[in-house]
């Protein structure tokens, strides 16, 4: 059968993409990596304590070693799962400032300003206050309140307050400065990803999506891509598309793709022994991400997860509390509490985000400290670094080196030691006295601007937001148009946070799906000439 689009990647804007084709009554090919999500952990908000690291719902990457994190390698999630990244992430419901797209369109990307987004962020937004001029109701992409509380983290909001950062009760306006709750994309206490929201309710009948198919490279004719090849159950096959093939595996996996199709940086190709189908440097350039500092403190007398989850019937009561309400720590999100501030008074928007969590451990996917203690991620909204993502064999299945490059310039060191200073002068406010807080990380010890550069070093840590591998730009060397095409390629579309030129000032799940909408329309309307 020949497709009128084959969509490689069902993850946070692949399912978007596919229901809106779909319904529109194109015949449509999702092509997905790894299998389906029906996995109990997927679903469980806190299941991600079981999804990252987990061969049946992450890519397992790693980076390579940082010189800016003292010679340290980071594990890097990225989910290889229907729903993608969406099944695995933090749940949070963020957009970013309207200053990010505003900065997007004054770079040349035509229909990109906070103007032309907000529609598309409302449009498959079901959001828990119902419609307003800022929110959507009644769309697929349910945005929910918590459904737990801990008394720790309201004395930290008003610990944020006292150090100025002013409680807010929406960080999703255009300006999030402020402290206050996260909204989550969950629905009754359960997990909202992309194949439940879009794959789940699609309309139109030509719509296959096919799981454990490994997309090995597109298919290039004459300067047209005309289909995808890939690998399902140890046959290779292939799949030929009318209109459009769209890239839609992320920021790691869709210049992976590209790259092993022969469209890339030459250099990197002629390593790996790839005839050279299209020239451009920038594919696999451009890598941003938010490297959280984890802030962590020991306290004394605080109701934390730590010391809830320690025992036997602790866990207990956890599991009781939400098989019988869906409430409690499993409905957590990562991160419950969020701040957005800045780094310096100067600064015309805030450029730092709190993740603040009633827990502490040593590293992700290590126990809970056995004491109430709690922690305080701060990251760096907006980095100077770049960082590159390049194949390192013709394999399709060989892992691709992931370099961030965090910490390599003089602001982002600056910025981090700014973050560090501000989170130590939150705690140290009233509401926090009451616990004795005693700093565990990076520690006391860190006091001059270099000591704190190298602790940042030290703590810091993937947030999970990589992005712009693949930019859109005005630029004619920019790997994309402002439409999201390949340039040099016609037939082919990049849809997928790799497209975005800079970072957005926030978690992005959403905005990628956001991007997915937008796109969705201009890939109509592009059709019907």
């Amino acid at each position: 059968m020949q497709w009128d689009y084959i969509i490689v990647g069902a993850g946070s804007a692949g399912c978007v993409v596919a229901k809106r084709l779909a319904d529109a009554g194109k015949k449509v090919l999702l092509l997905e990596a790894g299998g389906s999500d029906a996995y109990h952990w997927v679903h469980i908000p806190m299941g991600y304590l079981y999804c990252i690291g987990n061969p049946r719902t992450d890519w397992m990457f790693q980076t390579a070693a940082e010189p800016g994190l003292n010679g340290r390698s980071l594990i890097y999630p990225r989910g290889k799962v229907l729903g993608g990244c969406s099944s695995i992430n933090g749940m949070l419901y963020l957009r970013g400032q309207a200053a990010d797209y505003d900065g997007w369109r004054q770079m040349g990307n035509t229909g990109w300003g906070w103007d032309d987004v907000l529609p598309y962020f409302k449009k498959s937004e079901d959001y828990v206050d119902g419609p307003s001029d800022m929110h959507g109701a009644g769309g697929e992409w349910r945005v929910d309140n918590q459904r737990l509380h801990w008394d720790v983290l309201d004395d930290w909001m008003e610990a944020a307050a006292g150090a100025g950062i002013p409680k807010v009760t929406d960080f999703n306006t255009g300006n999030n400065e402020g402290v206050g709750y996260f909204r989550v994309n969950q629905k009754r206490g359960w997990r909202m990803n992309t194949a439940r929201a879009f794959l789940r309710s699609t309309k139109g009948q030509a719509l296959k999506v096919e799981t454990h198919a490994h997309t090995r490279r597109v298919l290039i004719e004459d300067g047209r891509c005309v289909g995808v090849e890939y690998e399902q159950g140890g046959v290779v096959k292939t799949a030929r598309a009318a209109g459009e093939v769209i890239l839609s595996a992320g920021a790691i996996g869709s210049p992976q793709i590209l790259q092993l199709s022969g469209i890339g940086p030459g250099a990197v190709l002629q390593r790996n022994g790839i005839e050279t189908r299209h020239d451009n440097a920038r594919i696999g350039a451009n890598l941003q991400d938010h490297l959280q500092l984890r802030c962590a403190w020991k306290l004394q007398g605080a109701k934390t997860l730590n010391t809830m989850a320690n025992s036997l019937w602790g866990k207990a009561k956890i599991g009781l509390e939400y098989a019988l309400k869906r409430s409690g720590p499993m409905s957590m999100a990562p991160s419950q509490l969020g701040a957005f501030a800045k780094s310096r008074p100067d600064l015309a928007t805030p450029d730092l985000e709190f993740h603040v969590q009633p827990l502490t451990l040593e590293a992700f996917g290590q126990p809970l400290h056995d004491f109430p203690a709690m922690t305080a991620s701060v990251c760096n909204l907006r980095p100077e670094s770049r960082g590159v993502v390049e194949i390192t064999s013709p394999d399709p299945k060989a892992k691709p080196k992931i370099a961030p490059n965090y910490l390599a310039t003089e602001g982002d060191r600056q910025t981090a030691v700014n973050a560090i200073r501000l989170a130590r002068h939150v705690m140290e406010q009233s509401p926090m006295a009451k616990y004795a807080p005693e700093e565990m990380k990076p520690g006391l010890t860190a006091v001059s601007d270099v000591e704190l550069a190298r602790a940042a070093g030290d703590v810091g840590t993937t947030i999970f937001h990589p992005s712009g591998t693949v930019h859109m730009g005005a630029d004619e060397t920019a790997p994309l148009d402002p439409r999201l095409r390949l340039r040099g390629i016609e037939g082919l579309r990049v849809v997928d946070c790799s497209v975005m030129p800079t970072i957005t000032s926030g978690n992005t799940n959403s905005p990628t799906i956001m991007i997915a909408e937008k796109a969705s329309d201009m890939i109509l309307q592009d059709a019907r000439g």
